[in-house]
């Protein structure tokens, strides 16, 4: 057999089926560049997030020193400020205002929006905007707009290098979505389980399984080797024994429950217009309306001690680790301040707040169970009061779960998390995200047509 038959049966052999989906699958120079491109955004997503938490944690620490001047400059200062990053907003990052997360749910299910809310111009918006909100003291949190940022980061770049139609729509808006929660809250398992759960309760797909948990990991990893693997909250070592864990959990899950789908039904509410002068100042003056919430905001501040103010996360650690005191009614003014600044229409999520609401709440209901440790309750309300708010049960339990680094909690935890959706249904029964997300495709203008405009006729 000549040489030149040797190497045509060379190459017959390595026209196999199986050998050509391996080349295909392995050796393919697109796939690899469509990979590097997903990992390096993976990563990306995770170095933005962690500059995000370090912004967030100098804005908060400038609102401070302001405070420490006087406590009465926010009067001034926070009208003045959300004013201003509303003005920003309308004018110059329209798609950025709000949670983000309704944003990047709208994005999944229409086409028409991605581009426009998903840009990395808005992302970038999203991100100063937010921590201008927070060095003004406006009770916001920077995980949904994590959510949205992620999001834009993976879509851009799924643009960049031409992902398939299926991986663009789904895969890389969910991974960067996941990724901006694993990221922001250090937190990799509820990143995944937020992804399935709440951004695609409707659009989840098998296929994009891998890609969520890779960019996850990237995304986690990143974080945690710039921040380190520490909890958000604190730890705390309570538990609760079972002859007593049943009375702490249904106390917590209905009551926090109850209020969480308060709060959601009124963030509903006034995402379809404020009744009576406040509808019509907020449509018609948006910008003096955000100043008239920033007044309001400083007045709840003045009344709860200047505690009010940022994301909620060294208040709520404080109650946890019973480090400080706070005031009692700490609960139901961080329930009316991050009210007042979702209404405002700054860019700005309501995650971290939401559990410092919760904590607040926990502290409360801890007075009528003397017999129940404090730090145990509080958890409870915290997962309890969040699973309210967001209707998602698993995700709220595996958030508190790995930001305070107790698992000794995790089945009073995940009861506790049912029972509050359960009632929060009762008040709320639509979910917030979700409907947000309607509303937002309901409100947003269709895309301009494309082409010459057609020249009117003379009359």
């Amino acid at each position: 057999m000549d040489m030149t038959t040797r190497l045509e049966k060379l190459k017959r052999s390595l026209q196999t089926p199986a050998l050509k989906r391996f080349r295909h699958r392995f050796l393919s120079p697109r796939l690899w560049l469509r990979g590097m491109v997903f990992w390096g955004g993976s990563i990306g997503v995770g170095l933005a997030a962690v500059l995000f938490a370090l912004g967030a944690e100098k804005a908060e620490h400038y609102h401070r020193l302001l405070l420490g001047l006087s406590p009465y400059l926010p009067l001034l200062i926070t009208p003045l400020g959300l004013a201003g990053v509303t003005w920003v907003t309308r004018r110059y990052f329209v798609g950025s205002q709000g949670s983000g997360i309704p944003q990047t749910i709208a994005a999944l299910d229409s086409a028409q929006i991605r581009d426009r809310v998903l840009s990395l111009r808005i992302a970038f918006g999203k991100i100063m905007l937010t921590l201008v909100g927070l060095s003004c003291g406006a009770s916001v949190g920077r995980e949904g707009p994590t959510v949205q940022v992620g999001a834009a980061i993976m879509h851009s770049l799924g643009r960049l290098v031409r992902f398939s139609r299926v991986q663009s729509a789904n895969g890389l808006i969910l991974a960067g979505g996941a990724a901006g929660v694993a990221a922001a809250f250090n937190t990799p398992l509820a990143g995944i389980v937020f992804a399935i759960e709440e951004m695609s309760r409707s659009s989840f797909q098998h296929r994009t399984n891998g890609t969520i948990l890779t960019g996850v990991i990237l995304a986690g990893i990143t974080s945690m080797a710039i921040l380190g693997n520490h909890p958000y909250f604190g730890q705390t070592s309570a538990s609760l024994p079972f002859d007593q864990a049943w009375i702490a959990v249904v106390l917590c899950g209905g009551a926090c429950g109850l209020l969480g789908g308060l709060f959601a039904r009124l963030l509903i509410a006034m995402s379809r217009g404020l009744p009576g002068r406040p509808g019509e100042l907020a449509r018609a003056h948006p910008v003096a309306f955000a100043a008239a919430c920033g007044f309001v905001l400083a007045l709840i501040g003045l009344i709860s001690g200047s505690t009010v103010y940022g994301t909620g996360y060294t208040e709520a650690r404080h109650i946890l680790e019973a480090s400080e005191q706070l005031p009692a009614e700490y609960g139901v003014l961080k329930f009316l301040a991050t009210l007042v600044s979702y209404a405002s229409g700054i860019p700005g999520g309501i995650f971290a707040p939401s559990l410092a609401v919760g904590a607040g709440f926990g502290l409360n209901l801890a007075e009528i169970m003397p017999y129940a440790p404090v730090g145990a309750v509080v958890l409870l309300a915290m997962v309890a009061y969040f699973a309210g708010v967001v209707q998602a049960p698993i995700t709220a339990f595996v958030i508190v779960m790995e930001m305070t680094d107790n698992h000794d909690m995790v089945m009073p935890l995940m009861a506790t998390a049912l029972i509050a959706t359960a009632v929060s249904r009762l008040v709320c029964p639509r979910p917030l995200y979700r409907t947000l997300a309607e509303r937002f495709l309901t409100a947003s203008p269709p895309p301009p047509a494309k082409g010459p405009t057609p020249e009117k006729k003379a009359p």
